[in-house]
Parts: C-alpha cells; structure tokens; sequence
C-alpha cells in the first residue's frame, strides 16, 4: 500500500517521536502536531498505517503505536548499500539488505548504511569493514565527515567548502585532499555514527 504525502508526514511523525523520546506520541499530541480538527482524523490514519503494516498499534496503551520498522529491542532497520568505495552512484547500488542500528544513532530524516573500504579515514577512527551510519542529506557544513560522489566515485571524507572548490580530506597523513570544482562535487550523506564487529 502506497502513502500518500499526508500519511509520510504522520508516520515520519511517529517515527522521529519515538527516535528523540524513547516513546509514542499520544493521538492528541499527533493531533495538535498537525492541527487535526478531531482525534477522528488521528484515528484514521493511525488505523489506514496499521493496516498497512506500517505501524503497530497496542490499543491498550495511550502510547501504544510502533512504527514497524522499529524493534522493541531498541533498533531500526536501514538499507545497507555496499561499499563506500564501490565505485557506482549510491542509487545505482541494488541492494536490498538491512541492518540494525540503534535508535539512539539517527536523527530526523532518512538514514542508510555503507560499508567503508580502505584506510583514508584511519586517523578519525573509521577502519576498513566499519559500517559508516549516514544520514542522507544534500549539503553539508564545512568540517563534516560526508558522502561525496564524483566521476561516479562514491568516497567518505571530511567536507571543506572554499571559494570556488570543494575539497574533501582524508584523515590520513600519507593521503593527499582532493581538490575539485563545487559543481563536480555531490553530497549524498553525512555521516552520523560508526558499527564495528571485533
């Protein structure tokens, strides 16, 4: 079942309570949220987002919703993409793996997961085989750790915009910054937290 806009909205709601609060929104709290006439409104889409399998709702609790992809162990599912040094475009990855990762990690907004590869980065503590938590994102301030894509080139490295270039520095004295035109420079991500297995 597809979303309309509206119903995004509520259950990005739901979502980005539960990640700040630790707990659901009650239905008139998500009434005063988006100035809903009546709890009936609320209603509707909390009961159009369960049948969806979108939402979970304990109807014995007044703070009983879940969104589905939350776990009550504390978790989220988020895609995980391939590799940060995969070559391709972030969209061009296939890849319909998840993993999941603490709450506590996200913040508003849409989140994915990329595995980093090589050691540009070793000197700000992110190792080869770490998962880097990314929050998706167009644009990014000067000194974030973000996602560049370039010549097709997906690359994790800290952002420094100047005048007229973009340049991106690796946390690793033997590596050189590369230095390239704003316009060749995307931003897909920044990054918000770091999973290592030992």
């Amino acid at each position: 079942m597809a979303l309309t806009k509206k119903q995004k909205d509520v259950l990005d709601y739901i979502t980005g309570f539960v990640r700040e609060q630790g707990f659901a929104p009650t239905q008139k709290e998500i009434q005063a949220h988006f100035g809903f006439k009546s709890l009936g409104s609320v209603q509707d889409y909390i009961k159009y987002l369960t049948q969806g399998g979108y939402l979970n709702n304990d109807s014995h609790s007044v703070r009983g919703l879940t969104p589905s992809h939350l776990s009550s162990q504390g978790t989220e599912e988020i895609p995980l993409l391939g590799s940060i040094a995969a070559g391709v475009p972030i969209e061009a990855i296939e890849n319909t793996d998840t993993i999941a990762v603490p709450i506590t990690m996200l913040k508003k907004g849409t989140h994915y997961a990329l595995k980093v590869k090589g050691e540009s980065m070793i000197e700000d503590g992110i190792l080869s085989g770490d998962i880097a938590i990314i929050r998706h994102s167009t644009q990014a301030d000067n000194g974030q750790i973000v996602v560049a894509v370039m010549d097709n080139e997906t690359t994790l490295k800290r952002y420094f915009k100047k005048a007229k270039q973009i340049e991106l520095h690796p946390a690793n004295k033997n590596m050189q910054p590369i230095i390239i035109k704003d316009k060749e420079c995307e931003i897909r991500g920044v990054l918000v937290g770091l999973i290592r297995a030992y």
